[in-house]
């Protein structure tokens, strides 16, 4: 059996169980030893984080040759027009190279909770929520994408990584998950 932790990382919180600085981390939340980090999620930005003890599983989960999608709601700065969306859906000129296309929608501000200390508004500037999936994961691939058409990023929480979500945990609970390897295809399912 291969376990995997999904976990809710709140805001303000490393992507990590150790920190020299005396920085929250996933130590404080999580009791797992032999388990890591699926991936990263940077200190600012919130939601799901898979946890496993499964070094096949964990490289299934983060390389991108793996195709393994990822679903971000994220609130930017402004209100993108058709231009600023298909740049995203394209692929948006990085420093590190262009993006693979991502899937982007206009979304409903999403029913979630509030973060901790909350973002800055401003009455004269409107605020977008967006659902964007992308099979990469560059580093702060997202804030990078979307202040690159003019829309920085105020929030961004991670709700979706292939079909584990994060519904019913809110930030800093966690579920463990037992996995099963598929017998003809190699993969995992619950």
């Amino acid at each position: 059996m291969r376990t995997v932790i999904l976990f809710n990382k709140p805001y303000n919180v490393l992507s990590q169980f150790t920190d020299g600085s005396g920085r929250p981390t996933l130590a404080d939340y999580v009791n797992a030893p032999g388990f890591y980090a699926a991936g990263r999620l940077d200190r600012d930005s919130e939601g799901l984080l898979v946890l496993t003890n499964d070094g096949v599983l964990n490289a299934r989960i983060t390389q991108p040759r793996n195709a393994m999608s990822k679903t971000y709601w994220v609130q930017v700065e402004g209100a993108p027009g058709e231009g600023a969306l298909e740049q995203l859906r394209h692929g948006v000129a990085l420093k590190d190279g262009v993006t693979r296309p991502a899937r982007v929608a206009v979304m409903d501000e999403p029913g979630v909770w509030p973060r901790v200390p909350p973002i800055r508004y401003r009455a004269t500037i409107p605020t977008t929520w967006l659902a964007i999936t992308i099979s990469e994961g560059r580093n702060r691939q997202i804030r990078r994408m979307t202040a690159a058409v003019g829309h920085p990023t105020l929030r961004l929480i991670r709700y979706r990584v292939g079909s584990w979500t994060t519904d019913g945990l809110l930030p800093g609970e966690s579920r463990r998950l037992e996995l099963e390897r598929h017998p003809e295809t190699g993969g995992v399912h619950q």
